[in-house]
């Protein structure tokens, strides 16, 4: 497995939105998020990959000011558009949107009611309230539908009430947890269609949780997560070209023997996860002829392609994205 690379905690020239430093949380003797450092900056849609346990959603939570940080490190620092997430959690409410995973949402209520009980939430009445209600269900294409009860709607229909609430106090920064949990596939592109036209007309910072690589993709940069630990952070196509080349994957009858082989034959030290063998090289598919003929009754499958966010996963953490 390789070393960690190297994180900067800002993109160069860029302003910060997001600051976390030393970030260390645990729920008793579980550290769900151990020396967490990073930077999210203006305007840029930022995801958070990894599989369940990875310490995601913990961080989620932290953000959104549900929880507080572990006091277990002193260095420790988060702060959100220059305010101190320890002693200025109020004032970073008013200036964030939050999207949960689960609905929070009244299904008795109408998209209206919903969106009208939030806005109180933060002190919004009168015409300023009805006037940006009005601009997001319409924006949002549920207008029409707006004295609907929600318990009627779609899964997708109810996530756009979902983002509505979570714009209705005009933030700054919009945190969303797993935000196409339970869409289907066309629900799962307006919602992308949205949040691109939130990012580039709005000028909303967006930060999100997800274990959905296409998902993943979408995104300007990305902190990859496991057990608690970031291990790679960066945009999709720079964390996929530390790969290089093509990634071969194999199936073999017998992993360690063919591992042992190509060692031997190739000077080359493939990955190997559970029963498949992963060689990274250029002109992968050039390679496959000479490979297989090396093994002889060894090989199941082969396949060639170029990296994926699954395989930067196995690269940093030695096993699959499960």
């Amino acid at each position: 497995m390789p070393d960690r690379e190297s994180v900067p905690l800002f993109p160069a020239g860029k302003a910060a939105v997001v600051e976390i430093e030393h970030l260390t949380h645990a729920y008793g003797e579980h550290v769900a998020v151990r020396d967490l450092s990073l930077g999210v900056v203006q305007g840029e849609i930022f995801g958070f990959l990894g599989p369940n346990g990875s310490g995601k959603t913990t961080l989620f939570r932290i953000l959104c000011t549900l929880i507080r940080p572990s006091q277990d490190q002193p260095p420790t620092s988060v702060r959100i558009l220059g305010m101190d997430l320890l002693k200025q959690r109020e004032a970073i409410r008013q200036q964030i949107g939050v999207v949960f995973q689960y609905p929070s949402l009244d299904k008795q209520l109408s998209a209206d009611e919903n969106l009208r009980h939030h806005g109180h939430l933060y002190g919004i009445r009168g015409a300023e309230l009805e006037q940006r209600m009005e601009r997001l269900l319409t924006r949002l294409k549920l207008i029409d539908r707006r004295h609907e009860r929600v318990g009627q709607f779609s899964g997708g229909m109810r996530r756009r009430v979902e983002l509505a609430k979570g714009l209705l106090n005009q933030p700054r920064v919009l945190l969303l947890d797993e935000p196409s949990t339970g869409l289907d596939p066309g629900a799962r592109i307006d919602l992308w269609h949205y949040l691109l036209e939130i990012q580039e007309h709005d000028g909303v910072t967006i930060l999100l949780t997800t274990h959905l690589m296409d998902e993943a993709d979408k995104c300007n940069r990305l902190a990859i997560m496991d057990k608690g630990t970031l291990v790679a952070c960066g945009s999709p196509t720079k964390l996929k070209s530390t790969l290089g080349g093509d990634v071969i994957t194999l199936s073999s009858t017998d992993p360690q023997r063919a591992r042992e082989m190509i060692e031997k034959q190739f000077n080359i030290t493939p990955e190997q996860v559970d029963h498949t063998l992963r060689i990274q090289r250029e002109r992968g598919h050039e390679f496959i002829p000479a490979l297989i003929s090396a093994l002889p009754g060894l090989v199941e499958s082969v396949a060639v392609g170029k990296p994926t966010l699954e395989d930067v996963f196995i690269h940093f953490t030695g096993r699959r994205f499960a």
